[in-house]
């Protein structure tokens, strides 16, 4: 296990082709042939380049590294001062590997060329929110609950527009998940949640969490 956990940062790029939101998605390469690699959007660790940028600003630091990250891996250039921040994952003591990871969701042109580097990333596809969920339903994507989540906060909104106006105004989350075993699957709880505090799941009120079942992840917010 890790005490501390890396800063790192990532970028839910959206575009509006045909008036449509759609989202990018890249695919880690992975090193088992038989085993397709994780969905996700750009990003990675913050180094010491973009600590030098702003040495006092942890939330700048992460502004830079997805810029840059999403350079590396996709080949796109992002405005880093019109990143809007919509959440902040920070990993369960538990895991072997532990990141603490700034959401900003960007939008590009809509003909904007993705260019993947080819050795951490191998695929890429832009997708609407909608058809991620079914994608991953079928089996066809693998997303990590952050992932998963993020998109279903998409789900609602038509356009780039839409989707950055209404996450501009939710509160930022920092997300200190608490995975507790439970007959129904592994739930994981989530701040505001009813049972956030008191790790029980079955507390009465409101809901913020993410199931792990046999058929994949379920996400419940009120």
């Amino acid at each position: 296990m890790s005490d501390l956990p890396k800063p790192s940062a990532t970028v839910v790029v959206l575009r509006n082709p045909g008036r449509s939101l759609e989202l990018l998605l890249l695919r880690r390469a992975s090193s088992e042939p038989e085993k397709p690699g994780v969905w996700v959007f750009p990003g990675g660790k913050v180094e010491d380049s973009d600590r030098a940028l702003a040495p006092d600003d942890s939330e700048r630091q992460a502004r830079y590294a997805a810029t840059r990250e999403t350079r590396e891996e996709a080949g796109l250039e992002l405005a880093t001062d019109r990143l809007l921040p919509i959440s902040r994952w920070i990993t369960p003591k538990m895991s072997p590997k532990r990141f603490d990871t700034w959401f900003f969701l960007s939008a590009i042109a809509d003909e904007a060329n993705v260019q993947v580097d080819g050795t951490e990333i191998d695929d890429h596809r832009w997708m609407t929110p909608a058809a991620a969920i079914a994608a991953y339903r079928a089996q066809e994507l693998r997303l990590a609950p952050p992932t998963y989540v993020t998109i279903h906060w998409l789900l609602e909104h038509a356009s780039v527009e839409a989707a950055m106006g209404a996450l501009s105004k939710q509160e930022l989350i920092t997300f200190h998940p608490r995975i507790i075993p439970h007959d129904q699957g592994a739930c994981i709880l989530y701040p505001g949640d009813a049972g956030y505090d008191d790790r029980n799941p079955d507390a009465a009120g409101a809901r913020h969490r993410l199931w792990s079942r046999a058929d994949g992840w379920h996400y419940e917010r009120d």
